[in-house]
C-alpha cells in the first residue's frame, strides 16, 4: 500500500496520478463555492454554565443551528488549546513514524481497534482520495498505537474532554427538540458504553489540488462529529444549495450533526453533507471524533417526537454496528447510506 505521503515525499510528483483524478459529480458541476459564512457559533460556556437567560438562547441557537445547517463551531470549550496543539503534534509524529512501523496498523477489518490507511476503502474507491488516515476506537474499551512516544496519553485525555464535550451538547439539543435535557443520552445511552471513534485525516500538499479530493461529499455516521484542524482550511459544507468554505476560529471545534441523529429526530435534524479540499501548498491535518451510541444499539426515530410532531416514522430503525458496515463497505457518496433507510 502505498500512501499519499509516501507518493509526495518520493520527491517524484509533478502532476497528479491519473487514479487520483477526481470528477465531480455532474449533478453537482453547478454548485459554486462561496467564502466562509456567519456559520452559527455556540458558546459552551454559557450553555453549560450561564444564567437561564443565557442557557436559554443558547439553546434556541443550538435549534437553529442544527435546524438550519446542521453544523455550527464551538467556542470556550473547556479544553485547553495545549491539549488540541498536543493532539495535533501526536498525530502528526504517528504519520511520520516509519512505513514498516504504520504497517502493523494496516488491517482490512472494519472493527479493528486500530486502522492506518490511505483513501476511503481502496477495495471499493473508484478514485483514490489524497488522503492517508489513523482511526481508532476508543471507547467504551481504549485503544491506541505504541508510538510515538506520548501518544497514549495525549489520546486518552483528548478523547475523554470531547466526549464530555459531545454529552453536554446533546443535552442542548435535548432541550432544543422541546425533551428532557437527558433524553438522548439516555437513549442512546451515551456514557460509559457509548461508541467513539477517533479519526486523523492526513492532507499532503497536490501538485493539481483542482484534480484531487480529499474525502469527498458525504455525511457522518453517529450522532455528533467533533472536528478540530491545524492551520489549514479545507472543509466545505453543502448548505442552501452551495458549498461554504469553512475558516474556524482558533481552538473553536467544528461540530456537525450525523446521520443518527437525522434517524432519531426523524429528520428534524439532518445530517450535513461536506467533503475536504485539499491544497498545493502544506499538508492538512484534521482530527475528528465520531460519537454514537453503542454499536449494538437500534436506532429508530423517537416515538417522542414522532407522536409529537403527528408524523409517520420516516427512516427504518438499524443498529448502529450494521449501519457502519454499510457505510463504510461502500464508496463514500452524498447521503446514498441513509438514503436506504428511508420509509
Amino acid at each position: 500500500m502505498l500512501c499519499v505521503k509516501g507518493l509526495v515525499e518520493s520527491g517524484q510528483l509533478t502532476s497528479v496520478p491519473p487514479q487520483y483524478i477526481f470528477r465531480t459529480n455532474p449533478d453537482q458541476d453547478h454548485l459554486t463555492v462561496t467564502e466562509p459564512e456567519a456559520i452559527p457559533t455556540i458558546d459552551f460556556s454559557l450553555l453549560t454554565a450561564g444564567t437561564p437567560d443565557q442557557r436559554s438562547k443558547v439553546i434556541q441557537d443550538l435549534h437553529r443551528a442544527c435546524q438550519d445547517w446542521g453544523f455550527f463551531m464551538v467556542i470556550n470549550h473547556g479544553i485547553p488549546a495545549t491539549l488540541q496543539e498536543k493532539m495535533i503534534s501526536a498525530v502528526e509524529s504517528f504519520f511520520q513514524l516509519a512505513e514498516e512501523e504504520k504497517r502493523e496498523y494496516s488491517g482490512k477489518e472494519l472493527f479493528d481497534p486500530i486502522r492506518w490507511g490511505t483513501s476511503f476503502n481502496l477495495e471499493a474507491d473508484k478514485v483514490l482520495l489524497w488522503r492517508d488516515y489513523l482511526k481508532i476506537h476508543v471507547h467504551p474499551n481504549f485503544h491506541a498505537p505504541a508510538n510515538p512516544s506520548g501518544f497514549r496519553e495525549i489520546l486518552h485525555e483528548y478523547c475523554v474532554r470531547t466526549r464530555q464535550v459531545a454529552s453536554e451538547l446533546l443535552k442542548g439539543i435535548s432541550k432544543s427538540l422541546g425533551l428532557e435535557e437527558n433524553y438522548i443520552n439516555k437513549k442512546m445511552e451515551v456514557g460509559s458504553v457509548s461508541h467513539q471513534l477517533f479519526v486523523a485525516n492526513l492532507y499532503p500538499p497536490c501538485p493539481q489540488p483542482e484534480l484531487a479530493m480529499g474525502l469527498p461529499p458525504h455525511s457522518d455516521h453517529g450522532l455528533l462529529t467533533l472536528l478540530m484542524q491545524n492551520e489549514l482550511n479545507g472543509l466545505q459544507i453543502m448548505h442552501d444549495g452551495k458549498w461554504v468554505a469553512v475558516d474556524p476560529l482558533p481552538n473553536a471545534f467544528l461540530v456537525n450533526t450525523g446521520d443518527h441523529m437525522e434517524i432519531l429526530t426523524n429528520g428534524k435534524y439532518k445530517s450535513v453533507v461536506h467533503r475536504a479540499v485539499v491544497n498545493g501548498k502544506a499538508t492538512r491535518i484534521s482530527v475528528g471524533t465520531a460519537h454514537g451510541p453503542p454499536l449494538d444499539s437500534v436506532v429508530s426515530p423517537a416515538p417522542e417526537l414522532v407522536a409529537r410532531e403527528g408524523q409517520l416514522p420516516a427512516y427504518h430503525g438499524i443498529t448502529y454496528k450494521e449501519y457502519l458496515m454499510i457505510q463504510q463497505k461502500n464508496q463514500l457518496n452524498g447521503k446514498s447510506c441513509l438514503d436506504h433507510l428511508c420509509l
